[in-house]
């Protein structure tokens, strides 16, 4: 498969994972309620997607790939899982318990930023004139759409939050020189997950946490099971993305899913939107545009692409 032909199947893969991440931020947001311990209800979606996805890498035949492995393959998942889905997650409830919702939202959506000024060096990505004014107007459109504090303010919270916002930067960037090296995306997904979970695990475990799992009924479990049906989903369509793409282009196109939950909230939930909104979306769309076409132009030429 040619560069081009990558690029442009991880393009597809990141707008996947971006409607995936849309309708699970919606749908979460009705599970979150029904499970009054974030916490918990993470770790329990943690557990259940590595549990699925192992029991995928089985079935669909790769565990000759695991038996294979050796003791840095195995560090890399372990970094993915302790980067990705344990210490960030819960760095950002912690932040999101403390700090007002808009503020660490708007922390969240930063991640495209931190994710190319990362890249940029570490990879050998290149960004452009053309992709920086995208990576612009996607603040633009944000900021638009509303996804700003009413105020500002910064302490303890607001730093939990970021820094949890700039590990996961770090994660879209170590997946995707791994991936490139060779590991596939189920069991990157799968090491990225499991690995995640022990770390939530062990950490509900020591807050006392773990009779809260225990007591949850059936109707609570069923909102686990279908909000990790939406988080299994993800990580996988995620991980497809960033082994077929630049780890810029994937970031910048994820953002289409705040836009996928913002239409939701408006069909379901008859949610009206201001002419600055709508203006956002736009905006948003256009930039989304001009990354992916800046990322087909220049990323032949880029270190990266000759590592992938």
């Amino acid at each position: 498969m040619g560069m081009n032909d990558r690029v442009r199947k991880g393009t597809y893969l990141a707008l996947l994972t971006a409607i995936v991440s849309g309708v699970s931020v919606f749908i979460n947001s009705y599970g979150v309620r029904r499970v009054p311990d974030p916490f918990v209800f993470t770790t329990a979606k943690n557990i259940i997607v590595a549990s699925g996805l192992v029991a995928a890498i089985v079935l669909a035949s790769r565990w000759t790939e695991v038996r294979s492995m050796n003791r840095t393959t195995w560090l890399k998942l372990a970094t993915l899982g302790a980067v990705g889905g344990g210490v960030p997650f819960l760095m950002f409830f912690y932040g999101l318990s403390k700090a007002d919702a808009p503020t660490a939202a708007f922390m969240h959506k930063t991640l495209f930023i931190w994710v190319a000024l990362l890249a940029v060096p570490l990879l050998g990505e290149r960004a452009g004139k053309l992709q920086a004014f995208a990576l612009l107007l996607l603040v633009v459109g944000n900021l638009a759409l509303g996804n700003r504090p009413a105020r500002w303010s910064w302490g303890e919270a607001e730093l939990f939050t970021l820094g949890a916002t700039m590990i996961w930067a770090v994660e879209a960037v170590l997946a995707r020189k791994f991936l490139s090296g060779g590991i596939s995306a189920p069991v990157g997904a799968a090491g990225r997950m499991g690995f995640g979970a022990i770390v939530m695990l062990g950490y509900i475990a020591v807050t006392g946490r773990l009779d809260t799992m225990a007591s949850m009924d059936a109707s609570q479990w069923g909102w686990v099971l279908l909000t990790a049906a939406f988080l299994g989903a993800y990580v996988l369509a995620y991980y497809s993305a960033l082994k077929a793409a630049p780890a810029i282009l994937v970031s910048t196109v994820l953002v289409v899913g705040s836009v996928i939950t913002a239409a939701l909230h408006a069909a379901v939930n008859s949610r009206n939107y201001t002419p600055e909104q709508i203006a956002g979306f736009a905006v948003i769309g256009l930039a989304i545009g001009i990354a992916v076409l800046a990322s087909r132009t220049r990323t032949s030429g880029t270190k990266e692409a000759a590592v992938a």
